[in-house]
Order: structure tokens, then sequence, then C-alpha cells
């Protein structure tokens, strides 16, 4: 069982260290779609992903356009603090893609708009918040999809 973590255009080191963790610890492959904000080399990715960087199901895309195109026919949903479901109601699926955006804005809004019916969101429950940050959202949908799936870890 696996899952696909997709980050547009991620813009920071330490998240996309700290997501590339996660998708290690969870079984999932890392998706990264350029322009990213850092050098993929960067101290803080690797650090922040610590002694497991090599280790990762890593894949890399020039851009949105060549995403989309090798991976057409898979099963995405998409996150965003805009959408209008709650990430609790996706039906999970091994090999599902999680597409998540950039920490600054989120995913472009036609991105969006062309998915509207598979866009979902984590509740925030303070007015004071505008959204979680990316490594956290991503690991709270992950672990949720691990668990509704029934994963037992090894």
């Amino acid at each position: 069982m696996a899952f696909n973590i997709v980050l547009i255009e991620p813009e920071i080191p330490n998240n996309t260290g700290n997501i590339g963790r996660l998708s290690l610890a969870s079984g999932s492959v890392l998706h990264l779609v350029k322009p990213f904000g850092f050098e993929i080399d960067d101290a803080r990715v690797k650090r922040a992903g610590l002694d497991y960087w090599q280790h990762l199901s890593l894949r890399i895309y020039e851009s949105k356009e060549e995403f989309f195109t090798v991976n057409k026919d898979k099963n995405m949903v998409y996150l965003s603090s805009s959408g209008e479901q709650n990430y609790g109601a996706i039906d999970y699926k091994d090999d599902m893609y999680f597409i998540f955006g950039k920490e600054s804005v989120g995913l472009p809004r036609d991105l969006l708009a062309a998915n509207a019916d598979k866009n979902y969101k984590i509740p925030i429950y303070s007015e004071h918040v505008r959204s979680l940050n990316l490594a956290n959202a991503v690991g709270i949908v992950v672990y949720d999809a691990l668990k509704s799936l029934g994963q037992k870890p090894v």
C-alpha cells in the first residue's frame, strides 16, 4: 500500500525535507513539481530529512504540465484551505495522489476550479489561523489515509 504526496512548487526547504521524511515513514512516493523556492540539494532540505533522504522514493517534474501529463489517469485529490469538502470525506484508495500547493498561496485557482469535486480542506477552528503548516497538513492527511485503509506499521 502506497500513497503519492505531490508538492506543487514548494517554497520552504525545511517543509520539503520534513515531508520527505514523512513520505519514507509512510511508504509514500514524493512528487516535487518545479519551480522550487530553493535548491533541491539545499542543506536545510537534507537536514530536515536527516539521513533518510537517499532512501526516499522521489519524482521530480519540470512543470505542472509535465506532472499532469505523466500522471493524467491517476486518482487525485486536491488539498486547499479554500476546499469545500472536509478531508474526512475523502474516499481513500491505495496509490491515491494527494496534491498540495506552495506555502504562500496554495494551489492555483484554475487547478482548483477544474477539479472542484475533488477539493478538500482540513478544518481550522480558530479565526486567527489562516492555514496550517504544509508539512503538518500532509502528515494529517497521509496518516488519516493509512488509518482509513487499515495500514499497520512495520
